[in-house]
């Protein structure tokens, strides 16, 4: 006979069902995502936060979710928790990660948004934020300690509800919310006689994105929806959307590509001619537009940024937005004023309010695309030109990134640490044709930089059993062409 309840720790929960923290939250795959797993996880996240009273019983909890098949259930799952504890779960719906946070920012509660972001649909996951925005380390920390009573007489054998239950009627406040975040930011019409090809796929994001270019005055050309989700990675773009931006630039009249990764959080910027732009390079680009002093970016992001003296101070960090809003936020009470972040997949965020033209743009200390595609596109205008020509305004440093997929994590730090005890030695024997490299940093797997000023950084994934490879030299085909030969490399470490 089942016991009434089980008390057990989320960190014994993490073992046993092999869904663990990534960047900032839980994941892992759709099927270890049972709905007792994801109980757990959010009254463990519920009981952190009421125990460091950031939270109370009565307070309102805003749940959303991305478009994979997994995300329903887990949404109901979570609500569940919710209510048992004593909140009141808001249904958002299917919105991007960055509406849900900035919501929950606006009315001091906490949300979670269910989502697997870039990764195949046989994963998913839950992202969390505090009433303050998204979990940081030290939070993962609380969470992972926390001792959670779950029932035990209200799930089947493999974990699932016997009795599952709908999830509250969709609230559409946070949607809403979003789209007029930037909408009182930017002037009316000011996209007026733009043309904008909105690559849909499977993005979460793909309807409001359309409305707000729309209620701007672009028009929008929607292609590529797809109801069958698709693993879009901003950082490792598929040749299949190589290909497709390069199709439409041949049949199509437009003045910039824009898309997402499955979330919303990340965005994938295409110039007219149908080339993508990398997320590094974007980055600059809009912490540009918005005029900051300080800039936050992972170790991994292009030197162009240092190398460009826009701005007064540059910080690098490992890579997680954990890290980036941590040295944002202490970047800011150093004083700067205008303090903004970015990662190389090209996630953007705002520590300070922007101010610009009388108009304000409230602070979102979490990854978001939309903020991207606008101000390229706006950048382009001001100056006159065409978004393929902005990056033409930087240093000429060009970074390239892929990755091998199915290369256990565990490997790939035996292979990272294999070379680094090797020393310089070491690593002139596995990339011969660079030799002994100048610099090695370790802040964030192993970046390494050589006397003809290329760089090879290797990291194993957060988030699934990849390899990760990121390169920069002093031209695009230069630097695609090492990561190439890297990956090549790094192909035989599997043996």
């Amino acid at each position: 006979m089942r016991a009434s309840s089980e008390t057990l720790a989320i960190d014994q929960l993490m073992a046993a069902s092999g869904v663990g923290f990534g960047t900032s939250g839980a994941r892992g795959l759709a099927v270890a995502m049972t709905d007792r797993v994801c109980y757990a996880y959010t009254v463990g996240f519920l009981q952190y936060l009421e125990r460091s009273d950031a939270v109370h019983p009565g307070d309102a909890v805003a749940i959303a979710g991305d478009l994979r098949p997994s995300t329903g259930r887990i949404m109901a799952a979570t609500a569940r928790a919710v209510a048992d504890l004593g909140y009141r779960p808001i249904n958002c719906g299917r919105i991007p990660s960055p509406a849900v946070a900035a919501y929950g920012l606006a009315e001091g509660i906490a949300s979670l948004m269910v989502t697997g972001s870039h990764i195949p649909d046989d994963r998913n996951g839950i992202k969390f934020n505090t009433p303050l925005g998204e979990i940081l380390k030290p939070d993962e920390l609380g969470i992972r300690d926390q001792q959670v009573s779950i029932p035990g007489d209200v799930f089947d054998e493999q974990g699932h509800f016997l009795d599952a239950q709908a999830l509250p009627a969709e609230d559409g406040a946070a949607y809403r919310s979003y789209l007029s975040r930037y909408l009182d930011f930017l002037p009316a019409g000011c996209l007026t006689g733009a043309r904008v090809l909105l690559y849909e796929h499977s993005s979460v994001a793909r309807d409001c994105l359309g409305e707000l270019f729309e209620a701007l005055g672009a028009e929008v050309l929607r292609r590529g929806r797809s109801e069958t989700f698709i693993p879009v990675d901003t950082e490792a773009i598929r040749p299949e959307d190589v290909r497709l931006a390069a199709d439409w630039a041949t049949t199509e009249s437009f003045d910039m590509i824009l898309s997402t990764d499955g979330d919303g959080d990340r965005p994938l910027v295409g110039d007219e001619q149908g080339r993508w732009l990398r997320g590094d390079v974007a980055g600059i680009l809009v912490a540009h537009y918005l005029d900051a002093d300080a800039v936050v970016t992972p170790v991994s992001s292009n030197s162009a940024v240092e190398a460009c003296g826009w701005f007064d101070r540059v910080l690098r960090t490992r890579i997680g937005s954990p890290y980036v809003i941590e040295a944002m936020q202490a970047a800011e009470t150093e004083g700067a004023a205008r303090v903004v972040g970015y990662e190389a997949n090209g996630g953007f965020l705002t520590q300070s309010a922007i101010r610009r033209d009388h108009r304000t743009l409230p602070a979102l200390p979490t990854r978001d695309a939309a903020i991207v595609g606008l101000a390229l596109l706006l950048a382009a205008r001001e100056h006159g030109c065409a978004v393929s020509e902005l990056p033409a305004r930087l240093p000429p440093r060009f970074t390239a990134s892929d990755r091998l997929k199915a290369f256990p994590s565990d490997l790939a730090r035996a292979r990272i640490a294999a070379l680094v005890d090797g020393g310089e030695q070491a690593i002139a024997s596995a990339f011969p044709a660079l030799g002994v490299p100048t610099d090695i940093d370790q802040t964030d797997g192993l970046r390494m930089r050589f006397a003809n000023d290329e760089v090879v950084h290797l990291r194993p994934s957060g988030n699934a059993p990849e390899l990760r490879c990121y390169n920069e030299a002093a031209s695009a085909v230069r630097a695609e062409a090492l990561n190439r030969d890297c990956l090549a490399l790094f192909e035989g470490w599997r043996d």
